[in-house]
């Protein structure tokens, strides 16, 4: 039973949101679900972003009349922050799960194999399998390859945690054609790393343990994948994808519809250039006016130090004082607005890859029915480095151009209905390339799609290009003691909070989880100052949870 004093703590609390000024920087889908965790609570919510529209990776946009998601385009259905966030916009109805397709991958053609291309064999977790003489893993990696793959059983297991890269473990388990057949295409497909980057323990929660419980790779695979083993198959079994009918960016617009109808200030075309702590605890947030803003966007874009600002405050300069600030930008505007508040997180953030993701809509009956599935994964061959690699050949090569090539309107219900018989959307994923136009780039991502599907492709009716920032992976070696190093040094300033795919990992239902949790920890400290929050339903219920 709460005490007599709950109901006074809880106004107290009330009054305090209602007093407290907090601003967003950035407005992808980071800043917008921390823009509405305070401004639900009745907190005065600012949010500013660089860009000329909010939603970050979430954009849907009409290529040949259907509704596209341009880059983000998928989550897991089994998340459940995102999905309470989805609930909670009444967005439930809209969501379609994927069809049930496979994953293939395609190589280099080879002497005794009928094609370069195979469905992603069934029992594996992140391409290991679990029995090496399986008809689906032997057509990919041979007899040769089985009977290395062999082995493992025969090598003595490694203690738990012995060996953290993915690709190391593998190769010294299994051998090099495992890797590079199987384990290099889904790591490269999913996580846009290389698996010897690839951290065992956060691609593939326990794996490492279940190792050294059945003594071999093998054994440790099939342990996690069998429904009635210690591991259930939950740790690393892919969840069901999903999306929302009418494309992915509608979860950006109601998120900014819901945060309108809660009175927040939101503002696009303010690049944020400087943060500044004061000695009350308060911040200031400087950004110029948008057309001066966009001057400053393509500097900025390529020089990181160009967000930290200079001490003048120019003509019609934004300045926003704020209890609260949660930096929801990506990594290198991050680091350079923390730097210029004398908070150093920026030396060891890993460089991120820069990826172009091109939309196509093509017309052909050569891929109906998805002969190659949802998606295929190139196997780069061996010696050759993977194309957007350090050290890869950056000329031109369309047979091997392709990062990934996806097909939504295949996995997607909606889509496919939308895009009507023999219509057909593609993405494809490309290393970018600044000094090549739209159009070499569509050409480019058409040739490599057609070489992945094994298919001639006419020229789309439509077609979209984004250049993107792939911010590294949760997955990636060395990330989670870079995120406890940025942590540690930002939670030591009260009032501020850094989320976003560079601390989070990359994918959005990731992304909002930690948005989530960071925000509810910055905010319980303003609510609850110097006690914590009360753990009473009426103390949350006072408190506007």
């Amino acid at each position: 039973m709460a005490d007599s004093t709950e109901p006074a703590r809880g106004a107290d609390a009330l009054l305090r949101a209602r007093r407290t000024r907090v601003v967003v920087v950035g407005g992808g889908v980071a800043g917008l679900v921390s823009a509405l965790e305070w401004a639900k609570i009745g907190a005065q919510v600012t949010v500013l972003d660089a860009a000329g529209r909010l939603g970050g990776s979430l954009e849907t946009s009409l290529l040949d009349g259907i509704s596209v998601d341009l880059v983000a385009d998928a989550f897991p259905a089994q998340a459940p922050a995102l999905a309470g966030v989805i609930d909670e916009l009444r967005l439930r109805a809209d969501v379609d799960e994927a069809a049930p397709l496979p994953v293939w991958i395609a190589g280099p053609a080879a002497a005794g194999r009928a094609s370069n291309a195979a469905p992603l064999p069934e029992a594996t977790v992140l391409g290991i399998p679990s029995n090496a003489w399986a008809d689906d893993v032997r057509r990919v990696i041979g007899w040769r390859g089985a009977w290395r793959a062999y082995l493992d059983r025969l090598r003595p297991p490694l203690t738990i945690g012995h060996e953290r890269s993915l690709g190391r473990l593998v190769r010294q388990r299994m051998g090099d054609r495992v890797v590079d057949r199987l384990v290099a295409p889904v790591t490269r497909g999913l996580y846009g790393l290389d698996p010897d980057e690839v951290d065992v323990e956060a691609a593939a929660p326990g794996l490492s343990t279940a190792l050294t419980r059945t003594g071999s790779l093998a054994g440790a695979v099939f342990d996690l994948l069998a429904p009635d083993g210690d591991g259930d198959g939950s740790a690393t079994a892919p969840a069901t994808r999903a999306t929302l009918r009418g494309g992915f960016g509608r979860l950006a617009t109601a998120l900014t519809e819901r945060l309108l109808d809660l009175g927040a200030d939101l503002r696009v075309d303010h690049r944020v250039t400087s943060l500044a702590a004061a000695p009350d605890g308060t911040w200031t947030v400087r950004a110029p006016a948008p057309d001066q803003a966009r001057d400053q966007a393509t500097d900025q874009a390529t020089d990181a130090a160009a967000a930290v600002p200079s001490a003048a405050s120019p003509p019609g300069e934004v300045v926003v004082e704020a209890d609260v600030v949660v930096i929801a930008t990506g990594a290198r505007v991050a680091a350079a607005l923390l730097d210029g508040a004398g908070i150093r997180v920026g030396a060891d953030a890993p460089a991120a890859p820069v990826r172009d993701v091109v939309d196509l809509v093509v017309v052909t009956p050569a891929l109906d029915g998805a002969p190659r599935g949802r998606a295929v994964y190139p196997v780069v061959a061996p010696g050759r480095a993977a194309p957007g690699a350090a050290g890869a050949d950056t000329t031109p090569d369309v047979a091997s151009a392709a990062l990934s090539v996806t097909l939504p309107s295949a996995e997607w219900p909606s889509l496919a209905a939308a895009a009507g018989p023999g219509r057909h959307v593609l993405r494809v994923t490309l290393d970018a390339d600044a000094a090549r136009s739209d159009e070499a780039t569509i050409d480019l991502a058409r040739g490599g799609a057609a070489a992945l599907l094994g298919v001639d492709l006419p020229a789309p009716h439509a077609a979209g290009r984004r250049t993107v920032v792939l911010e590294p992976p949760a997955s990636r070696l060395g990330h989670a003691e870079h995120v406890t190093a940025v942590r540690g040094l930002t939670s030591a300033h009260p009032g501020l909070a850094v989320v976003g795919s560079w601390v989070a990992g990359s994918g959005v239902a990731a992304t909002v989880a930690d948005a989530l949790a960071e925000n509810d920890r910055i905010r319980s400290a303003v609510l609850w100052p110097g006690e914590g929050a009360p753990t009473s339903d009426a103390g949350d219920e006072s408190a506007g949870r």
